[in-house]
């Protein structure tokens, strides 16, 4: 049974779902205390609900009475106020989350969803994280994009978790959410990812890769599509010496270039035309001499 929106009906599709939620939710440290309802299946409900001064200095106007309505239009009028108004819209996720769990239809919930993920609160990943267990695979992508931006540890081990789940899309999103947050410790997950054709996960492995691991993905080169392992090595040479050693982009320049090939011929072009002016003039010069090695090339 899907939930559909109803109160009634997220008592019936919580318990129908308990056995795969508490799994996950174990996996990822979410609380969970034999009921996902008790426990609100939404999560965050001990937040501390913001003063009417607080209230007041929101930019949404009447969103509060516009998201307390039972009018489907009115809500939606009030989450896109509140998401146009972003971080500045703070002091509205605990309401947001109390109108989840009231219930409300998929559409909204995805709505709700992709609010709570442009206000950027952390004190919303909790709430978010469950619905990345839901078993509508829109709700599902929207909880999983939004995760990347709210941030936070819960939202770290539940885009881990959410690399092995059935749609690929919510795959991708979780592999591209690792890199726009930042964690490193999670490179050797996008490398499992990768080999799982989890393809997003090498602009991720990119962002973060250090060293040997950075080498590792130049090794998938004739592994892999070779657009698929460039989009993380372009992430690598345009990243700061501080991170990636010029001797690094040197050896990574030379293994492209030795494929001799127009698809490598065209991403050194790519790199050459994105180099930082300031940016070392080794790993330039360089680029520069495999562009010129690789023209013609078949």
């Amino acid at each position: 049974m899907l939930y559909t929106g109803h109160p009634a009906a997220l008592c019936v599709a919580t318990m129908l779902f308990l056995g795969r939620a508490a799994f996950l939710a174990a996996a990822v440290g979410l609380p969970w205390a034999g009921s996902a309802l008790a426990q609100g299946f939404a999560g965050g409900h001990g937040t501390a609900r913001p003063s009417a001064v607080a209230l007041a200095a929101t930019p949404a106007g009447d969103w509060l009475r516009r998201l307390k309505s039972g009018d489907r239009a009115q809500i939606k009028i009030a989450l896109d106020d509140l998401r146009m108004a972003g971080p500045g819209s703070g002091a509205a996720v605990p309401f947001i989350v109390e109108r989840l769990r009231q219930g409300l239809s998929a559409g909204l919930t995805k709505a709700a969803l992709e609010t709570l993920g442009d206000i950027q609160s952390d004190t919303a990943s909790s709430t978010i994280a469950w619905y990345v267990l839901h078993r509508d695979v829109l709700i599902r992508r929207a909880a999983t994009e939004a995760l990347a931006k709210t941030r936070g540890p819960v939202a770290d081990r539940t885009l881990r978790a959410a690399l092995s789940d059935s749609d690929d899309a919510v795959r991708g999103l979780a592999a591209a959410g690792l890199g726009k947050m930042g964690v490193r410790d999670a490179v050797a997950e996008l490398f499992v990812a990768l080999d799982h054709r989890v393809f997003e996960a090498s602009q991720s492995i990119g962002d973060l890769c250090s060293g040997v691991e950075c080498e590792r993905l130049a090794d998938k080169l004739g592994v892999l599509p070779f657009d698929v392992v460039t989009r993380g090595l372009n992430e690598v040479l345009l990243r700061s010496s501080a991170e990636v050693n010029d001797d690094l982009k040197i050896k990574i320049v030379g293994r492209v270039r030795e494929l001799g090939t127009a698809e490598a011929n065209q991403f050194l072009k790519g790199v050459q035309a994105a180099w930082p002016e300031r940016s070392s003039r080794r790993v330039k010069q360089a680029i520069d001499q495999a562009v010129l090695a690789t023209t013609g090339s078949p």
